[in-house]
């Protein structure tokens, strides 16, 4: 990634490359006038870290259109400032700058995708993600109160839909459920039979057989 000041001339030279750009008026950002020109036209990370979530996302708003609402906009704007500001943030050392809303939803986003990457760990609790954050358990239990839910519940609704995925994709369809289940973090074929028929209404199996259509 890299970042551009385009009220004054600039150009770039690239071969055949997909981009994804984002326009931020500089008044939004919470730094000293002046103070990210050191980090104009220099390579960001978008591989790691901050930088990475903020890759990803931008990618995911681009790529995937058909899913939101017009009242989605404002909301989707903030998380795309938010991580913007965090990694810069992050590349000037400038932490005192970011407005503390902005490091608490930069920091559910992040431990949002530490649950993602981790789903299949039947181990995965608060304890786990504190440490792996270096922040306490209640924080990260307030942390999803702010979110109006708990950890259990948003790891469990996280953990169900990639079962209802895998569940329903072509490609997955000779894996035994036992092992689609043990993939999503529940290591007990009985646990998430119930678990399952109670969010979805039917068992995996019938699931199964009504959404999933031959690969062709």
């Amino acid at each position: 990634m890299y970042a551009v000041d385009t009220s004054r001339p600039w150009e770039t030279a690239a071969g055949a490359v997909t981009s994804v750009g984002m326009g931020i008026p500089k008044q939004l950002l919470p730094f000293p006038p002046h103070s990210v020109d050191r980090l104009l036209a220099r390579s960001l990370s978008g591989r790691e870290g901050i930088g990475g979530l903020l890759a990803q996302f931008l990618m995911r708003l681009a790529t995937d259109t058909t899913h939101y609402q017009p009242a989605d906009t404002t909301r989707l704007g903030t998380v795309a400032l938010d991580l913007l500001t965090a990694t810069l943030a992050h590349h000037l050392e400038a932490g005192d700058h970011v407005p503390p809303e902005s490091h608490r939803r930069a920091l559910i986003l992040r431990i949002q995708a530490f649950i993602h990457r981790n789903l299949a760990d039947p181990d995965l609790r608060p304890p786990v993600i504190a440490a792996a954050h270096h922040i306490s358990t209640s924080y990260v239990h307030r942390l999803f109160q702010h979110e109006e839910t708990t950890v259990a519940a948003w790891i469990r609704r996280q953990r169900l839909e990639r079962a209802r995925r895998e569940l329903a994709d072509p490609t997955w369809r000779t894996t035994p459920i036992h092992a689609i289940a043990a993939r999503c973090g529940f290591p007990h074929a009985a646990d998430f039979t119930r678990t399952f028929r109670t969010a979805c209404g039917m068992p995996p199996k019938d699931y199964r057989q009504a959404t999933c259509l031959p690969a062709r």
